[in-house]
């Protein structure tokens, strides 16, 4: 019986300290709310394009609860944002305010906001500020002010190139959904012009693309995604932001001059075509980061030259059959987000089941690398034409022994895992797969380093190769690779 009254006693205090702790509210002007931000920046979007959500927090380490007569957003419906308070939706239903909300000591609530802006008939992007407004009981009023910049922009759904075309637009250009170039049709996009897709539209060419960009006006097709997946990491250096380009079967002389294409799933497919007429010419571009193929042409002419194709899951570039020249590229595998990712540099002449004649292969002053120890992959069927050579390149590769396949590489350097350990990462500016930042542009070596890209290419009298990637004059010693050395 004493053991009992003791028990019931202990828990009636228990119950007086918990009341104490956590149901004591305050209208003390004193006691105010803390929060883990002062200013909620959403990034850049599109105008009439939703933002992704962001969230942040409310506290109460006042040591009192407090109740809220209301949170509400200062310009209610006007600037576009959404607000969601402790799971109540700040609508038109409720005038874009919640009430009678309580905040215990210690406690804390969690608010989520996204945004889809009006047009600003702007031509540069527009800043959209609001504050959400908390009034206490005491009757105090803390705000917690949203802000973003809102870029209006040309969207486009369902668009067919039926005709020759030339796409410009006074305000950025958004495809939603595929674009299309029908049979018979050529888009030219000039230089200086970046094109966004959203995450599931393509570029489908069953006519002629050309891009025309300049060294200072290069094209860009990318994602739409202007904001971040992390603070350090924007969308914009994510892989799969859009499908990619396509060239369909009956697709020829397309060409792509200082054009940048990055953060796809595939960046560039070539369709099974004739050699007969050149499917693909790439000068002086880049093909980054993507989550399939950079380039897989199957059974097409091809030439690319003063091009940069790295960081795929799938290979950097991919050859079955066809006439393929390849001049002063360079071939840098350092996905960073699966082990399992593909060659730098794939070529044979044969896939699923179908014989394709590798009639030319001919890779030139090219630099192929990345992590493994084997980023070139050849994979070549007896009884099927299989002409290949590969001239004054360097190749992490082990060097073949067989005298007969040897005979295909004239002054080639064998870039080996002894005396390039991180997988020749370290003769580049940077590779960063953390905060997945590259830059593939030759590095200068210190007095104790050197790295054989330097110097080692073989002059050649095209004027196409007089300049590198960006424009920069090569000199008789050309180096190896896309990009001549720059100082840095």
């Amino acid at each position: 019986m004493k053991k009992l009254s003791f028990l019931l006693l202990l828990s009636a205090v228990m119950m007086m300290v918990a009341c104490s702790d956590d149901d004591a509210f305050t209208t003390s002007r004193s006691n105010l709310l803390t929060f883990s931000t002062d200013t909620l920046r959403l990034d850049t979007t599109f105008s009439n394009v939703p933002t992704s959500t962001k969230i942040f927090w409310v506290y109460n380490k006042s040591g009192d609860g407090l109740r809220l007569t209301n949170v509400r957003l200062a310009q209610g419906n006007q600037t576009g944002f959404r607000v969601n308070v402790d799971g109540v939706e700040l609508s038109a239903a409720n005038g874009y305010q919640v009430g009678g909300l309580e905040v215990r000591n210690k406690d804390s609530i969690q608010v989520f906001v996204e945004m889809t802006s009006p047009l600003n008939n702007a031509v540069t992007p527009q800043e959209v500020a609001d504050n959400l407004v908390f009034t206490l009981e005491s009757g105090v009023q803390q705000k917690v002010n949203l802000r973003v910049y809102s870029w209006d922009a040309e969207l486009i759904k369902g668009r067919k190139i039926t005709s020759n075309t030339i796409l410009t637009s006074t305000k950025p250009i958004v495809f939603q959904d595929t674009l299309k170039v029908e049979a018979g049709a050529t888009l030219t996009i000039p230089a200086g012009t970046t094109v966004y897709f959203s995450q599931k539209a393509a570029l489908d060419v069953y006519g002629t693309l050309r891009c025309e960009g300049t060294a200072d006006k290069p094209v860009t097709l990318r994602g739409d995604r202007l904001d971040k997946m992390f603070k350090y990491l924007p969308y914009d250096r994510v892989s799969g932001q859009w499908q990619g380009v396509r060239f369909h079967k009956d697709s020829y002389d397309n060409v792509l001059i200082h054009t940048d294409i990055h953060s796809t799933y595939n960046g560039i497919l070539c369709d099974t075509a004739t050699t007969s007429r050149t499917k693909l010419t790439i000068a002086n571009s880049t093909v980054h980061n993507c989550q399939g193929y950079g380039l897989q042409a199957i059974n097409s002419k091809v030439i690319a030259y003063n091009s940069q194709f790295s960081n795929t899951l799938m290979d950097c570039a991919a050859f079955v059959g066809g006439d393929v020249i390849l001049t002063h590229c360079t071939f840098a595998q350092f996905y960073p987000f699966d082990s399992n990712r593909g060659a730098a540099l794939s070529f044979g002449n044969h896939i699923d089941d179908k014989d394709y004649p590798l009639q030319t292969f001919h890779v030139v002053n090219s630099l192929v690398t990345g992590y493994a120890d084997d980023v070139l992959m050849g994979s070549n069927k007896d009884g099927v034409t299989a002409n290949y050579h590969f001239y004054n390149c360097i190749l992490r590769a082990p060097k073949p022994k067989d005298s007969a396949l040897l005979a295909s590489f004239t002054d080639v350097i064998w870039e080996n895992s002894k005396d390039y350990p991180d997988g020749g990462s370290k003769q580049f500016i940077l590779v960063d797969g953390d905060k997945q930042k590259y830059d593939f542009h030759l590095k200068k070596a210190e007095k104790s380093e050197k790295y054989p890209a330097i110097d080692a290419g073989l002059a050649l009298g095209d004027t196409r190769f007089a300049t590198d990637h960006d424009g920069k004059q090569r000199d008789s010693k050309p180096d190896i690779g896309c990009y001549e050395l720059i100082a840095n």
